[in-house]
């Protein structure tokens, strides 16, 4: 079959199942080269509670492996059981993100890395007393010599073997994806239907690109909120950034929510409606933000088709923490 004739035509352009084909290998930094030494220390970095103030946090605490790597929660909980105004966002496929957090303001995976570390809501704890307590943890000294050629504990060497453990982390292949390698079984006809909204009336393409589905930009999508966003971070005439967040990817969503970046929708048919309708009118609602309409069978076949890009948990084995 060739895919490359197989596409849905929308907005002017053609969309082809091969847009949405997974790449090979996984990508990093010149700075950070991706080794297993290092996603090993990074690994037993991220699952250790002893990087938080109260020893009671580690990441995996938010980006839980059962949980599709967030939490499922509403809204998490730090420190102290303070909750974050915002969902937790999966940390699946973040090798290939360009920008981190809801509203963009960590520009790599090393920079994300230290932020729940010494956000006070989150991990609530500061940098010289992590390393400190790391320094004292005789079990990290051959892990940090396996990654780095020496013991020496810094925040450089933490946060390149975070990144590099969760550059590890990318989703399973799923239905969807070995329908576009050519086999036609792998999903349902109404799937197929979906995915046939999904690039055209539905107009979710628009944002929800190539194989993570996501354009890694920010858009208001006329959510009912005081939160700012990416509008906090850059200059208040940039307009459309205002209350505008980041696209996730539609791989692996949780089954049963919540959606949004603040959780607000608890179902993929209550998520769907709100882009039929629109969403809120204001000068910053992005431009993609079109209503439509969809019959309740259309809204089933897209939703049956968002089901197949769930490649089903990425399981790894929990470390024995260096002590």
């Amino acid at each position: 079959m060739n895919m490359a004739v197989t596409g849905i035509s929308h907005a002017g352009e053609t969309v082809s199942k091969n847009d949405f084909l997974r790449p090979e290998g996984i990508p990093s930094p010149s700075s950070n080269p991706l080794t297993e030494d290092k996603a090993n220390l990074g690994k037993a970095l991220f699952f250790d509670t002893r990087l938080s103030r109260d020893n009671n946090m580690s990441c995996a605490t938010c980006h839980a492996p059962d949980k599709r790597w967030s939490d499922g929660r509403l809204r998490p909980l730090g420190s102290e059981h303070v909750t974050n105004a915002r969902r937790t966002p999966t940390v699946l496929n973040s090798a290939w993100l360009s920008a981190f957090m809801w509203d963009g303001r960590a520009g790599s995976l090393e920079a994300q890395a230290v932020l729940p570390i010494t956000t006070p809501h989150e991990m609530n704890f500061d940098l010289p007393s992590v390393i400190a307590r790391l320094e004292s943890i005789q079990g990290y000294r051959p892990l940090f010599t396996k990654a780095f050629g020496d013991a020496a504990v810094n925040k450089k060497r933490i946060t390149e073997a975070l990144a590099s453990f969760e550059r590890t982390l990318v989703s399973n292949t799923a239905p969807f994806d070995r329908w576009v390698a050519g086999d036609e079984s792998a999903i349902s006809e109404r799937s197929k239907h979906g995915f046939k909204l999904f690039t055209g009336k539905a107009q979710c393409v628009s944002c929800h690109k190539s194989w993570r589905f996501t354009d890694d930009s920010f858009h208001d999508i006329g959510l009912l909120t005081d939160d700012f966003g990416r509008g906090a971070k850059v200059p208040p005439q940039v307009t459309l950034m205002q209350y505008a967040f980041k696209t996730p990817s539609l791989r692996d969503l949780p089954i049963n929510g919540p959606y949004m970046h603040d959780g607000s929708m608890s179902s993929l048919e209550e998520t769907i409606k709100h882009y039929e309708k629109g969403g809120l009118d204001r000068k910053s609602r992005s431009l993609e933000m079109k209503p439509f309409e969809l019959t309740d069978a259309e809204r089933l076949s897209l939703i049956e088709f968002v089901k197949t890009l769930d490649g089903g948990p990425l399981r790894v084995d929990y470390p024995k923490m260096p002590e």
